[in-house]
């Protein structure tokens, strides 16, 4: 598969180089566009700040120019946090989108998006301050209204960014996990484009 995989508010981290290198050794393409210019922040709470700073259409803007050269082929959008925020906007803006892969973290849905049969798999802590449970709840309903095939796996106990292991969210047996599932989640999706 192709897939296009969007940082966190922490910018381009090692954990992100290393989680695109853990997908190419299983046989994808995958693109890690700096949506930061370089910048690598050290906080939650900085990299809110730049992002807002930076704001979120334009941030838009470049994960839309970094993923065209290689839209029509049909890609996987993939993100952590922040990153599955962009990641899903994007998602629900293709038409030729083979799936979408949320590492901690969604976005809000538009009452007319259309995401007919489109795979989704999420990956979030249980609990997790910035996706509470009445916000799940909702956003899963809205995406099943926009004809997405949702799966959400959720993992009691761990940090937000609980894949990353250079963060006090770290938690390396629902990282495992995570990986495990989003890895069989792909290969559905590559066995799907290429039932032969």
């Amino acid at each position: 598969m192709d897939i296009m995989l969007f940082h966190s508010a922490y910018g381009l981290r090692p954990a992100v180089l290393a989680a695109a290198e853990r997908l190419r050794a299983a046989g994808h393409r995958v693109w890690t566009p700096d949506l930061f210019d370089g910048r690598v922040i050290s906080s939650v709470e900085e990299g809110r700040a730049y992002k807002d700073e930076v704001g979120v259409d334009e941030l838009l803007k470049r994960a839309i120019a970094a993923a065209a050269p290689h839209s029509d082929r049909g890609l996987v959008y993939a993100g952590f946090s922040l990153g599955a925020a962009v990641a899903q906007n994007l998602a629900l803006g293709d038409e030729k989108a083979r799936g979408l892969l949320l590492l901690h973290g969604t976005s809000d849905i538009a009452e007319h998006a259309h995401a007919e049969d489109l795979p989704v798999q999420l990956h979030v802590a249980d609990p997790d301050p910035f996706e509470p449970h009445d916000w799940l709840t909702a956003w899963y309903l809205r995406m099943g209204r926009a004809g997405a095939d949702v799966e959400v796996h959720r993992y009691p106990g761990a940090g937000h960014l609980y894949t990353d292991p250079d963060l006090p969210d770290h938690d390396e047996e629902a990282a495992d996990r995570t990986w495990r599932a989003a890895l069989g989640f792909l290969q559905t999706l590559e066995e799907a484009a290429d039932p032969a």
